[in-house]
């Protein structure tokens, strides 16, 4: 059976590789000059290829739709596609949060076991080749006939006309090919990182036979900060207080990593705790980003009214610089460090306490003269710098550009794709596999293991 794929990214090198093991010839098109461009740069250029946690705990990490994906995991899990490196000698290794990653820490290795499959199976690969769509025939049959894995449409004389893709047809060199298919699977991936070539194009191709995509909007994206202006004064930034660390302060903390720290993202008007998290964020020139962030913005995007909630600068993200410590004993800490430093000056006083990029904002945040000797320093005033460190806020009023995010939400819509073949519902012959697919998970290798898995079941 011939088999073309649409996308060589990890969702349709897996279909590759699935399919011509099952004795298929299988073609990859892929618009870029390389397979797996997206791959190389996930995990920092790591490649966080999966998590350890048990594959019924994955379904829990995907708020898009996650129990869709039951018979896809079930068929191919983390343990398999870390076997299937393993087989080409890439061992792995887990970091924290349950993270996979390359011993080697390259994700070209991750990338280089796949290409050595694939070449294994005399898959054929074509690059720089640009599907425009999808050949698709169309036929009539008895009403009885209709198959429970495909939508018909009426016509006048009571048949049903059927659709069944026959090719694809694509542009290379600045010449319009065709490609003969029995099936076609489509894994051209979302609408972020456009530069590896995940530009939407699968999109398009879906809809013209029939599918519905649904809304697409950046997930595990950076946030931006409110842009309040601070004031100046002689010189020197006066942080605005009420609204604790806006876009300047973030810019001044650029590349300021925070570890443990816990996070709630709060919607203020309801005072309601909309997702809170505890690792690691990083503080960025237009706001903030990091894995409890990315995986922040997954959930926000599902919140009710939250483009409205954060255009109105309703919605506060609240960072415990010390969860360890409750308020109580984070005093006692401050006490031990001011008796210790009683005779030096406030802003000398908090360099054990905090990275030396915080210690200007947060002097600011508390209203304490920053040459004030440590012991002038009354209890409420001591008291205030714990409730700060306990509550550092930022305001944010916006993602990130999609162009920014690790994944797009959204895609074509699981109402019209078979959960345990990946065929569509409408197009017979017609299969998907990865981010094109309205799925989407957290941070942590969940987004990659989709791809794995439906890219097998899609192959299979």
């Amino acid at each position: 059976m011939k088999v073309v794929i649409i996308g060589g990214g990890p969702a349709g090198m897996m279909a590759g590789i699935s399919s011509a093991r099952n004795g298929n010839e299988v073609v990859i098109l892929e618009k870029m000059n390389m397979l797996g461009r997206k791959l190389l740069i996930t995990g920092k250029g790591r490649c966080n290829i999966t998590s350890s946690l048990d594959i019924s705990e994955f379904i829990q990490n995907i708020p898009g739709n996650g129990r869709f994906l039951y018979s896809c995991f079930e068929r191919f899990t983390n343990k398999d596609i870390i076997e299937f490196l393993e087989k080409h000698k890439v061992k792995v290794k887990e970091e924290r949060g349950n993270r996979i990653f390359p011993v080697s820490d390259k994700s070209m290795d991750v990338l280089n076991a796949f290409v050595e499959e694939l070449k294994s199976l005399n898959v054929k690969v074509v690059t720089n080749a640009k599907v425009e769509k999808i050949l698709a025939e169309y036929s009539e049959t008895d009403k009885n006939e209709k198959s429970d894995s495909q939508e018909s449409f009426t016509t006048e004389n009571k048949k049903l006309t059927t659709k069944k893709v026959i090719g694809v047809e694509y542009i290379k060199n600045g010449n319009k090919l065709v490609e003969k298919a029995e099936k076609v699977i489509l894994a051209t991936g979302g609408n972020s990182y456009q530069a590896t070539g995940s530009t939407g194009d699968g999109y398009k191709i879906a809809k013209e036979l029939g599918h519905t995509i649904t809304k697409i909007v950046p997930s595990l994206v950076p946030m931006v900060a409110n842009n309040v202006k601070e004031i100046e004064k002689n010189n020197q930034v006066i942080y605005n207080s009420q609204y604790a660390c806006s876009q300047r302060l973030c810019k001044d903390l650029q590349g300021l990593s925070l570890r443990n720290v816990e996070i709630k993202f709060i919607d203020v008007d309801k005072n309601k705790t909309i997702y809170e998290d505890f690792g690691e964020m990083v503080f960025t020139h237009f706001g903030i980003s990091g894995p409890t962030i990315l995986s922040g913005t997954a959930h926000l995007l599902r919140y009710k009214n939250v483009e409205e909630l954060l255009k109105n600068g309703k919605i506060i993200l609240k960072i415990d610089l010390k969860p360890a410590l409750n308020e109580e004993k984070l005093d006692l800490r401050i006490l031990r460090d001011f008796e210790k430093d009683k005779n030096k000056n406030f802003k000398n006083s908090l360099n054990e306490l905090l990275p030396q990029k915080l210690i200007k904002p947060v002097i600011y945040l508390s209203g304490i003269d920053e040459n004030k000797k440590v012991n002038m320093i009354t209890k409420n005033e001591r008291l205030n710098l714990v409730k700060i460190l306990k509550n550092f806020s930022v305001v944010v009023t916006d993602y990130s550009s999609i162009n920014d995010a690790i994944i797009t939400s959204g895609g074509v819509s699981i109402k019209e794709i078979n959960p345990k073949t990946m065929e569509s519902k409408l197009v017979e012959g017609l299969y998907f596999a990865g981010e094109i697919i309205d799925v989407d998970a957290y941070t942590g290798g969940f987004n990659l293991q989709i791809a794995y898995s439906t890219g097998y079941v899609a192959g299979e």
